[in-house]
This record gives structure tokens, sequence and C-alpha cells, in this order.
């Protein structure tokens, strides 16, 4: 009926059933963990535990069973941390202001409620005070004993992270530099200097790592080509300047992101690759000279990379032929002299220069010539910056600034290549240098000057970078793997010793007076030899009466010599002779004695 069907009442069935029967709430949301049951250990269930004596049965055919290591994982932990610097002033007053923070100060002492407070917090300060008083909780019990402990444990250093490059094609870490404020920051340039090695799917990025966590750069640095070298502002640490691959300059303000600020154009800058930049002292804090193998010293102001500010081409000729220069591998600059810088040359010649000088001729002030090959690196000691460190071919030299002719100390031909080399920041008779054969040596020339102090196997690759951190404690080595790995070293070696700045310059003083005496000796012998080849045997038969010949005075030196031996030696034979003679007499006497002794 179709009437039916609309008046039918629809049956429901309701179940009904107690909240409490439902069981315990689901609550979907983050809070913290609580505590829900606290099972307390019964004593009674021991009695029930059964003690079984353990039986020993062999068996025969059994599997063999093997050892399987699983890689899980690493874990990975963000530690975040806060800056505490000077605070509780107002917007408007500068706390670096002495004026400003005087005037403040005066302003808050006339307050009432400023007086009370004092009143109440001296109380409790006296208190803590008055306990600080009683006992020295800084008090250094064993101070001597702990200096004789550490001057004899022999050196060390330890790995303390490695940071790989986090590419597939790995490339070669070609320099590396150390945030200025705190060294917790690592940058690191990353190309491959292996002339057309380079592939399409080689990374051009370079990386600023956080010392503490290795799995992954802090930040990424993205340049239109490789970065041969890459330094920190000294005096802006959010700031960074780097030389590129193709010659071009980059600017980066890390708070702006990975991508450079400003960028050199390709016209106005380097025709090669550009091995070494170097932050001036400057009032802006902006300016910067880099070095490249094109001959060229080219300095900047990186708030306009337009073009360069300067220009200096390493002609040896001193004409500012390009066609003639010496290609520029390495930089140095001490802020002391702000005025003078130093290049190394891939001819092996250290070029000083004058950037003040009147002409362009004068800037190249002299060369020094000791190296077969490139010279890798450059530096000036900290302490005391007329002697300078270079490392070219296998060794590393020490020179001093008024000798042009030679080096005055240097390390024996070593098996392997160096590439790198640099003073340590806190002990000036400590240097490190490293090898193509991964070796880094440190170097104490106060301790032994043949060998080095410690030498580490730091990689099986060759190393091609190195920097030390401003406390002398980290080191960091780049491999040509893209490895760069930190290494912290014992205290022996990164603690200013016990006169040790008298007994350098001492040293140092000496080698070079040895250097000047040979120097002169060499300068004299040369001289003579021409004076003889240009003079004919006919003048040299005129001879004044009063002057001697060299042979003559060779001559006359070996008759005083001989002279001084006879006479020494008769000096001897008449002493034994008398002495023998006064034997005899004791003899004779003690012979007459005893035979009227007998009688």
């Amino acid at each position: 009926h179709p009437l039916h069907s609309e008046t039918e009442e629809q049956i429901v069935h309701v179940y009904t059933k107690l909240r409490a029967e439902f069981g315990r709430q689901c609550l979907f949301s983050d809070r913290p963990a609580e505590l829900l049951v606290d099972v307390l250990p019964d004593p009674s269930l021991g009695l029930q535990f059964i003690h079984k004596t353990p039986r020993d049965q062999a068996l025969q055919a059994c599997r063999d069973m093997s050892e399987h290591q699983v890689n899980t994982e690493r874990f990975e932990s963000d530690s975040c941390g806060i800056n505490h610097v000077e605070g509780g002033w107002p917007k408007d007053v500068n706390p670096q202001e002495m004026e400003q923070t005087i005037r403040f100060r005066k302003k808050v002492e006339k307050d009432e409620s400023y007086i009370n407070s004092t009143l109440q917090l001296g109380s409790v300060m006296e208190h803590c005070i008055r306990q600080n008083n009683a006992v020295d909780i800084y008090q250094e019990y064993f101070e001597d004993e702990e200096e004789v402990e550490e001057s004899q444990e022999p050196p060390f250093a330890k790995t303390i992270n490695v940071f790989r490059d986090p590419n597939e094609v790995k490339r070669t870490v070609t320099c590396l530099s150390w945030h200025p404020d705190s060294g917790r920051k690592l940058a690191a340039a990353y190309s491959c200097l292996e002339f057309q090695k380079t592939s399409k799917d080689m990374s051009l990025d370079s990386y600023i790592w956080d010392v503490e966590n290795p799995n992954r750069p802090e930040m990424t640095l993205k340049p239109t080509s490789p970065l041969v070298c890459l330094e920190y502002n000294p005096k802006d640490s959010h700031t960074l300047v780097g030389g590129s691959y193709n010659g071009q300059i980059a600017y980066w303000d890390t708070r702006r992101g990975s991508q450079p600020v400003e960028l050199s154009s390709v016209e106005q800058s380097h025709r090669d690759p550009v091995y070494k930049i170097i932050w001036l002292q400057s009032k802006t804090g902006t300016d910067a000279f880099s070095a490249s193998t094109d001959g060229q010293v080219l300095w900047w102001d990186v708030r306009k990379l337009s073009e360069p500010t300067e220009r200096l081409v390493l002609d040896p000729g001193r004409e500012g032929n390009l066609d003639r220069a010496l290609g520029a591998i390495s930089l140095e600059f001490e802020s002391t002299m702000p005025t003078k810088f130093m290049v190394g040359t891939e001819q092996g010649v250290v070029v000083s220069c004058n950037r003040k000088a009147k002409t362009p001729a004068e800037k190249i002030v002299c060369t020094y010539d000791g190296h077969h090959g490139p010279v890798y690196a450059l530096q000036r000691n900290p302490f005391f910056p007329k002697n300078f460190l270079t490392v070219g071919d296998w060794t590393a030299r020490i020179w001093s600034e008024d000798i042009k002719e030679s080096s005055i100390m240097w390390t024996k031909y070593q098996m392997s290549y160096l590439t790198d080399a640099c003073w340590s920041p806190v002990r000036p008779s400590v240097f490190f240098t490293v090898k193509m054969d991964g070796v880094l040596d440190i170097w104490d020339i106060l301790f032994k000057q043949n060998d080095p102090t410690l030498s580490l196997k730091v990689c099986d690759e060759a190393l091609y970078s190195l920097r030390v951190q401003d406390n002398g404690r980290l080191v960091a080595c780049g491999s040509q793997q893209g490895g760069a790995t930190l290494l912290e070293i014992c205290s022996g070696l990164s603690t200013l010793q016990k006169n040790e700045k008298s007994l350098l310059a001492a040293m140092f003083e000496r080698e070079t007076k040895r250097e000047k005496i040979l120097e002169a000796r060499q300068r004299e012998i040369r001289l003579k030899e021409r004076s003889r080849s240009e003079q004919s045997r006919e003048e040299e038969g005129g001879r004044e009466e009063g002057e001697e010949s060299p042979d003559q005075l060779i001559a006359r030196a070996e008759n005083n010599f001989f002279s001084v031996v006879e006479t020494e030696l008769r000096r001897r034979r008449e002493k034994e002779d008398e002495e023998n003679r006064e034997k005899g007499v004791c003899e004779e006497k003690e012979v007459k004695d005893e035979a009227e002794t007998s009688q």
C-alpha cells in the first residue's frame, strides 16, 4: 500500500552505557608527561624466584654465527644559547658612551626607590661577600706541581671533528677562515684547482660550519664561480669576502642569506683565479686587497665592487708590464705596518711592496729569492714582524727583512711537497706546516730546528690548507677530497713559555748577524775575483811593498799557527822533564830513608 511506507515508524535501538565504562578519555594534544602508575618492588615475589645451576653442554652440529654491525643514523642535536651583554640601560642611552652613562647614573642615584632598594640589597650582598672572604673557592693548592707535570708531558694533538664536503663530487678545501669573535664557526672555500678537471656535476658552493656540528653546514655560500679563498671580516663577523676561480671578488653578509651582496664585474676583476684576499685595517672596515696568478694586486671597497680602487702590476722591471709580471699566489699584510705588504709568487720570489710610494715604479721595494717553486704561504711572525715565514717546494724558511740574499733559518728538505704554513698566534717560536702526504708538522724552533716537535698523519690524502684559531689551541686542515679536520693542540704547544720571547729574539738576532757576515764575505770574495780577472799579471807584479797577496797572507797565517804549536809542544816537553826530575829526587830520598831505618 503506497500510504503505508509514509506512516510506518522508523525503528531506532538505543544502547545505553555509563560514561565510566567507556574507559579513559582520549586526549590528542601535546602535554607534559605525568605519572599514572607507580609499581613499587615487592620483596615477597623474590621468594618465588627459582635459582637454576648453570649447565654446560657441548654441541657439534651448530650454525656458524658471524658478527654484524649496523651504522645507524646519527643523532643530531641543536644547542641554542643566548649572548648576554651589558643590559638594563634605556633605549636612549648608549652604554658605550661614557658621558651618557654617567649622566644616567647621577639621575638614578637621586631617586628615592633606588636608595631603598640599595639598602635592602646591601645586607644580602654583604652576607655573600663575607662568605666569599671566609672561603676562597678559587684557591689553587698545587700550582707548582702542575707546572712540573705539564712540562714533562710529550707534545700531542687530538682530532675533534671532521667536516666533509656534503656533495657527491668532492672538491679541495682551498682556504679556511675562523670566525673572528668566538671561534665557534669555520668558513671553508671549496674548488678544484686542477686545470680542466672540473665536471658539470661539481658544486660551486662553499660553506660555514659550526665546529660542534659536523653533520651539516650551518650556512651555504653560493658564488657564481667556485671560491679559491674566503676571509671573515675581523671588524664585522657577519661579513665575508671571497675570491673566485674566474677572478671575480664576491662579498657576503650572513644576515642577508646565501647569495653574494656584491660581486665585481668580470671585466674589472682578475684574469686568473684569486688565490688570496685580505681585509685591510681601515676606518670603514670595508677595504680589502687581492692577489692572483695574472700578476696583479687589486684593492677593493666591498660596498662598491664595480671596479678596484687601486691596481699594482708585479713587474720586477718596475715598468708595469703585465706580460712580464710575476704570478701572485700568496699575500701578507701586517696591520702595524699599514703601508707595507708582501706577495709570494709562482716563480719562488717574495716581492716586498710599499703602497704609499710616490711613483708606481717605487711601489716594488725589493725581492727575496728563496724557493724552487711557488711560494704557497707567506706570513710575518706576530711577535717579531721583521721576520717572516715562507713555504715552497720541500722547505719552510724564516727570513729577516734586512737580508735579501738568503733566509736566516730553514727546515731540511722534506720527503713530500709543502702546501701551506702559518705561525702560532700565541707562541712566537711555533709554526705549523702541512704536506702532500697528509701530514701536519708542528715546529718549535727553540726546542729543535732539524725536525718537527710533533708530526701528525691527519689523513691519507694531500693537505692543501691550514688555519690556526686565535687562541692557538684549535687548528683546521683542509684536504684534497673536501675534508676539513679540526684538531686540538696540547697546552705545551699553545701556551706562552717562560722567557720565550727574549730567547727567540736573541736567536733571530744571532742568525741575522751570521747571515750578514756570510753575505759580506761572499761579496768580498766576488769583488776580489772580479778585480783579479780585471787586473793583468803585470799590474799584479807592480804591487806596493806594504801590500801582501792572498797567498802570502795564507802562508804567513800558517807559519804563525805552526810556530804557536811548536812553542806549546816545547813548553809541555820541558814541563814533563821537570816533573820526571822531581820524581827521581823523591825516589832517592825514599831509598835513603829505608836504608837508615833498617840499620
